[in-house]
């Protein structure tokens, strides 16, 4: 008599490529496929628009480079639900509903508060000199015009490395291991991509690391994108336009003009606070206003 309570030995290949719980993919399979759905993806718009480049259109390059990748990276991103994961692009963290909004907005102003807590002790400690506001340099238009032009640029950027690092890379990874892993794997990619930015090192990539954990707990905090969306975007608009450091290596238009002439390991030098320990308060602080908006502002924290 056959023995019933033995359980079936899966074949080899079913065990490489498929998951043990449902018919899909294994985590490892289907990020690596959606990796290079956003390459073929990407291929194809920049081949689709290179027309546009010897047209003689004046293109903010920026801004155009970030509205391609919102097509690569939500294109990508949709086909893998669908076709992958078998779920839907809003299974994610996308729900509309009307706190979405609101855990935008409140994100925004969190980073506020977190990136001028940073200007605050560098200019408390002597390492930062306020040199001037823009309008006092430029016209009332051109300051107008350029910090709206970076605010757009902002908005696109949060939603691409939101939906990839907090939504696809940590929900996935979390499916194939678990959340911690998810949250700590993702966070890790996100801080290496950054290694591509002017300037960066592998403190700066130890810092956006950081910041990764703290953007994964506004998701874990809400089981929404929403809010790490604007903290996203505030975190960005505000250490540059805002307060007038680099963003993660790269030199924006800036509303405050500052110079920094503090100790390197502090300041984060060339890169921005992110690759100094300044950035550690400021994380402290924002992830102080995140609990107390999502435990007793936020409702329907934890439907």
């Amino acid at each position: 008599m056959p023995d019933t309570l033995t359980p079936t030995k899966r074949p080899l290949l079913k065990r490489i490529f498929l998951s043990p719980e449902e018919p899909r993919l294994r985590a490892g399979w289907r990020l690596l496929i959606q990796t290079v759905l956003m390459l073929l993806i990407g291929i194809a718009v920049v081949i689709a628009l290179s027309p546009l480049a010897h047209s003689g259109i004046k293109i903010n390059n920026e801004l155009f480079s970030q509205v391609i990748e919102i097509v690569v990276v939500t294109g990508s991103v949709f086909l893998a639900r669908r076709l992958l994961d078998r779920r839907s692009i809003t299974s994610l963290g996308l729900k509309l509903e009307s706190a979405a909004l609101i855990d935008i907005l409140v994100g925004i102003l969190i980073t506020f508060f977190m990136m001028g807590a940073i200007f605050l002790i560098e200019i408390g400690l002597g390492w930062l000199t306020f040199e001037g506001f823009a309008w006092q340099f430029e016209s009332a238009k051109s300051v107008l015009v350029n910090a709206l032009l970076m605010l757009a640029i902002f908005i696109l950027v949060g939603w691409n490395e939101e939906l990839i690092s907090r939504g696809y890379h940590l929900q996935t990874l979390a499916s194939g291991l678990n959340l911690f892993w998810g949250v700590v794997l993702s966070s890790a990619i996100f801080g290496v991509l950054h290694l591509a930015n002017p300037n960066a090192t592998w403190l700066s990539a130890a810092g956006i690391f950081l910041a990764g954990l703290f953007l994964a707990y506004g998701y874990l905090a809400t089981r929404q994108l929403w809010l790490p969306i604007g903290l996203h975007i505030g975190w960005n608009f505000f250490e540059g336009v805002g307060f007038g450091f680099p963003v993660s290596g790269l030199d924006t238009y800036k509303l405050v003009r500052i110079a920094v002439s503090g100790p390197e390991v502090w300041t984060g030098g060339a890169f921005g606070p992110e690759a100094g320990l300044v950035v550690l308060p400021g994380l402290a602080l924002g992830t102080a206003l995140v609990l107390c908006y999502t435990k007793f502002l936020r409702e329907g924290t934890n439907a």
